[in-house]
């Protein structure tokens, strides 16, 4: 027995592999770019960018040319300043007491999107002097951000410190995603009073859908997030992006099952036929949501059609009820020698869209990809990425 083993390919033999294509990414990014005009682009990296990894990606579309991103949270900012050293940081959860210091040392920018956090700000610039901030202005949406009459009030200020000097101010489409939604153009328009208030600032509106919606909504700086990853930003038409993110999981085992037997917990589906079954290593804890079974849980009792892999150049359909770790898949309509344990199937990727998946869940692209676990083996590829 040796114990050589240098030659170890944990991705050739992992339960669960990730593949992320890098060049796609860059591709979609630029796409967006180019949709957004004259204004710049930003990407949007929070949730360890869409789940596919904030280090990789991060670094990657620095090297492409990004120079603004946005995350979430002080520590994802943190994270990227490592592979992002010249970039504009923005934190949209802002910034709260106690975290000054990880602000300070990795040079990110806090949206400040609430009077409490405008108060805490305030206080913070006359303890440390001048330092930039956004500020991120509700114009309908009714989640984050300041009312837009205060913030309009706020730009006319004269009492306001000088030390308060926002470097963008922005908001967030509600309904960017339905571009015949009369939200679109309300928004639009109270966003305007708000730009035109702060003169001489630049301004931000437009996420990914908000880029389709044309030149109007763009401004200053445009925020695209899911179309970078691949995803789907206007539901109901052809999805101009490439996919980024592949994810695929391994047989375990198949199985000659006779007609009229169960399959899964609950034997909540009872087979009409004689059939062929792979067992592969994927579940629930795995982002491969219960919501995509066959049979036995609510959702499926509606006309929305259950989840499929891909394997061997077919499609295969989900068999019962999906598990905390397995996921059963009928393959008898592919020919025996076409399948095998050991062999991989495609949960989504280039032939089940991301999205397809997740109509299939009764949910969105973005889940799918954030709600990926920890147990999949990552692969990062790439072609040449000029900037």
């Amino acid at each position: 027995m040796t114990d050589n083993f240098d030659d170890y390919d944990a991705f050739a033999s992992a339960g669960l592999r990730l593949t992320v294509d890098l060049g796609a990414l860059v591709e979609n990014w630029r796409e967006m770019a180019h949709r957004s005009g004259r204004a710049r682009t930003a990407a949007v990296v929070k949730a360890d960018a869409y789940g596919l990894g904030i280090e990789d990606v991060g670094e990657t579309l620095y090297s492409a040319g990004a120079r603004d991103f946005f995350v979430a949270t002080a520590d994802e900012g943190a994270t990227l300043r490592l592979y992002a050293p010249e970039a504009r940081i923005f934190v949209l959860c802002g910034i709260w007491p106690g975290m000054e210091r990880t602000f300070f040392e990795n040079d990110l920018v806090p949206v400040i999107a609430s009077e409490e956090q405008l108060t805490f700000w305030m206080s913070v610039l006359s303890e440390y002097g001048d330092y930039p901030c956004a500020l991120q202005v509700d114009t309908g949406f009714n989640r984050l951000g300041l009312p837009m009459e205060d913030a309009i009030a706020l730009a006319s200020d004269v009492s306001r410190p000088a030390s308060f000097a926002p470097v963008l101010v922005m908001s967030h489409l509600a309904c960017g995603d339905d571009p015949s939604n009369a939200m679109n153009r309300q928004q639009l328009d109270a966003f305007r009073k708000v730009s035109t208030a702060f003169e001489g600032i630049e301004a931000s509106l437009a996420n990914s859908a908000g880029i389709f919606l044309g030149p109007e909504y763009h401004f200053d700086l445009t925020r695209p997030g899911i179309a970078t990853y691949g995803g789907e930003a206007i539901p109901g038409i052809a999805n101009p992006m490439r996919p980024v993110a592949t994810a695929e999981a391994r047989i375990i085992q198949t199985r000659s099952v006779k007609a009229g037997e169960t399959v899964g917990y609950g034997r909540a589906l009872r087979l009409t036929r004689d059939s062929r079954l792979a067992i592969v290593s994927a579940g629930y804890a795995d982002g491969y949501m219960r919501s995509l079974s066959s049979a036995g849980v609510p959702l499926r009792q509606t006309d929305v059609a259950a989840g499929h892999g891909f394997i061997a150049g077919h499609k295969v359909p989900v068999a019962g009820r999906i598990t905390m770790d397995l996921t059963i898949f009928d393959v008898t309509d592919l020919p025996e020698n076409l399948v095998r344990a050991g062999d991989y199937i495609e949960l989504f990727g280039s032939n089940v869209l991301v999205d397809d998946a997740a109509r299939s869940a009764g949910t969105i692209g973005y889940e799918m990809l954030t709600s990926m676990g920890l147990r999949h083996e990552r692969r990062y590829i790439s072609e040449e990425i000029e900037e």
